[in-house]
């Protein structure tokens, strides 16, 4: 189901949904469901190995794979490996049906664009891919946008907890509205060296900044186009993360509406072009920034124009959750999720040279990790059940999650956590372990206990102005209620300065993240995967033999949503 409402209503919209979304109903929440962390597990510490987590890597980003695009030979190749997997190991049918796939039902739109821009009567060159990429998500032949006039809405952001709204009462009808991406940056008054905590969680971004949602108010708004400016620090990727996942078949869920209620075309600019088109109009682009931190700020029509065209080849696709289950032994019918996603972005056949997304990180690393977990975890199964899952279309738009959420297998008031991998560290040990949006629930106080006794530390998120909560599969579940742990690779890597894993996870994202480069290195060790997995394998354990139920924490978006779930 596409939602075309700001972030704190479809939590709100989601809390009345979540009785249609999982079976029984729970009348009183579950004996010993405090916020204290789990006991420790009784069964066997988890025996991950980085050897079969590397096997697992080769054969997943070999060429053989094809870059694992839904709906293409890839997916096929995949789908048959997971199953077989999983089948080895002994694991039952994670499907109710007896099989080990959840159908996922998805769109496939081909689209290619053109775009031209004219700032005050002079046309501006725009070359797709280079300069622009644009895309529609309604399932139609072509989308046609004809002289749409120009208005910059700072951020695109309507937030009613923060008094906050960029549109005011402006009336965008029709036009292209040109935006910013992440959140609005607005500087503490006392120090305007930093960002105020009170508005937008400061630093850390928030839903508010992700493209998904200045798409979703777009849409509501009755915008013909909506252009995101690209900036690398806010968007936290280069460029040629926009162009490569941008350009090519984009999926989307079915929808008996054929997604007419999306904005027409979602399209991003390059700062450059955006510099040049502000340059052309005499707009001082950094005064336009600044202002649209204040929440006076209003739109600014813009003496210019845009028409796109974008000519669709559109297909449906029986794409496929791959799913296995360990059925607990006291408590079969509650269930702990262990999730990472297997799809990536294909082939190109335009790239020079390498034509192959092989997607070795991202994320034959985090579907070799769940393999492994499920080997541990079928040598000595916990008390309640698992779900083992591997989801499809994440790089589309966590498709594959979301249609989960919205048509669980198992109860989501049954559920008592999901933890997803996604991206592991092929760099070596470390003494700590990253959490991604640190301080949202309860499973990161698990995790604190299970390094504890190791001697490793659990590290806040590094990078929380980059909002990765909100860009993999847990926050789909997070959304529907469920306690959501995304872990990252650590820093602190033994034999290395202090800072030595943010370095190469900055230099992944400058040169491989989305590119055909992503492919095993020769330098990885992933013992350190390894280790993580064994960490992140002994939380599963504790949640699942333990007697209280994790929790989101006072202060999260999504408590309300589970609050509500579990009084039914």
């Amino acid at each position: 189901m596409h939602r075309n409402i700001p972030f704190g209503a479809s939590l709100a919209v989601a809390a009345i949904l979540i009785t249609g979304c999982g079976g029984s109903k729970q009348a009183d929440p579950p004996a010993g469901q405090a916020v204290e962390t789990p006991a420790a597990s009784a069964a066997r510490a988890p025996d991950v190995s980085a050897e079969r987590l590397m096997a697992h890597v080769r054969a997943l980003s070999s060429d053989e794979f094809a870059g694992r695009l839904p709906g293409t030979v890839g997916e096929e190749k995949t789908v048959a490996y997971l199953t077989d997997q999983l089948k080895a190991m002994g694991l039952e049918p994670g499907n109710p049906d007896g099989s080990y796939v959840q159908k996922v039902p998805l769109v496939g739109i081909d689209g290619t664009a053109t775009m031209q821009l004219s700032a005050d009567g002079e046309a501006i060159e725009m070359q797709r891919g280079r300069d622009f990429t644009a895309v529609t998500q309604r399932f139609v032949p072509e989308v046609e946008v004809e002289d749409s006039e120009l208005v910059f809405v700072g951020y695109g952001v309507k937030a009613p907890e923060y008094g906050w709204d960029d549109y005011k009462d402006a009336d965008v009808t029709g036009k292209t509205i040109v935006m910013l991406i992440n959140d609005p940056a607005v500087p503490d008054a006392d120090d305007p060296s930093v960002l105020d905590d009170a508005m937008f969680r400061g630093k850390a971004m928030t839903y508010y900044g992700r493209w998904t949602y200045k798409y979703e108010v777009a849409a509501q708004v009755g915008a013909a186009a909506a252009l995101i400016i690209h900036e690398t620090g806010p968007a936290g990727y280069p460029w040629a993360v926009v162009e490569n996942s941008w350009t090519g078949e984009q999926f989307a869920l079915a929808a008996t509406d054929k997604n007419m209620g999306t904005v027409p075309v979602q399209a991003w600019i390059s700062n450059d072009k955006a510099m040049a088109l502000f340059g052309k109009l005499g707009q001082d682009f950094e005064a336009l920034k600044r202002a649209a931190v204040r929440k006076d700020f209003k739109p600014v029509p813009l003496k210019a124009k845009a028409s796109f065209a974008i000519r669709n080849e559109v297909r449906e696709v029986q794409s496929q959750n791959v799913v296995a289950a360990l059925p607990g032994t006291e408590k079969p019918e509650e269930w702990v999720v262990y999730s990472a996603h297997w799809d990536h972005l294909g082939t190109n056949p335009d790239l020079e040279g390498d034509k192959i997304y092989n997607g070795a990180l991202d994320n034959a690393t985090g579907v070799a990790g769940v393999l492994e977990i499920a080997r541990a975890f079928k040598q000595a199964p916990p008390k309640r059940s698992t779900l083992f899952m591997l989801v499809t279309a994440e790089e589309q738009g966590l498709l594959g999650a979301k249609h989960y959420a919205a048509n669980p297998l198992y109860p989501l008031d049954k559920t008592l956590a999901m933890i997803n991998l996604d991206v592991l560290n092929p760099w070596g040990p470390t003494r700590d372990l990253q959490v991604i949006g640190s301080g949202q629930n309860t499973l990161e106080d698990v995790l604190t206990d299970v390094l504890a006794d190791g001697e490793r530390v659990v590290a806040p998120d590094e990078e929380p102005e980059k909002g990765f909560y909100y860009r993999s599969d847990q926050f789909e579940f997070a959304k529907v209620g469920v306690p959501a742990l995304y872990a990252d690779a650590g820093g602190d890597m033994i034999g290395h300065e202090k800072g030595h894993g943010l370095k190469k996870r900055l230099e992944y994202n400058a040169n491989d993240y989305h590119k055909p480069s992503d492919e095993v290195k020769d330098d990885w060790n992933l013992a350190g995967a390894a280790q993580d997995m064994n960490a992140l394998a002994e939380v599963g354990l504790r949640v699942s033999n333990g007697d209280a139920w994790p929790q989101w924490k006072d202060g999260s978006e999504f408590k309300a949503v589970r609050e509500a779930s579990l009084e039914r």
